[in-house]
């Protein structure tokens, strides 16, 4: 196994968690512990992209990670106020 296909393992394998936990309504997709394992996941497996030289994987694990990002920023913003 390469380390591409270790880190996009470990990667999906966060996504797919916080999606199950989304569906199964243990983990909202506005909550917080959502975001952050989309922003993990997404952000583990930009990096395999990366290392796999896979531009299209690349690009969408880094907006995914993105919009992940976004959702905690204003997630933070929202608990401030």
């Amino acid at each position: 196994m390469s380390a591409a296909d270790f880190y996009a393992t470990i990667g999906v394998s966060i996504l797919l968690a916080a999606f199950v936990a989304n569906q199964r309504r243990w983990l909202s997709e506005h909550s917080r512990p959502f975001l952050a394992m989309n922003l993990v996941g997404a952000g583990i497996c930009a990096y395999a992209a990366w290392l796999a030289r896979f531009m299209p994987f690349l690009v969408l694990e880094v907006v995914w990670a993105l919009v992940a990002a976004w959702g905690l920023w204003r997630w933070k913003r929202e608990a401030e106020s």
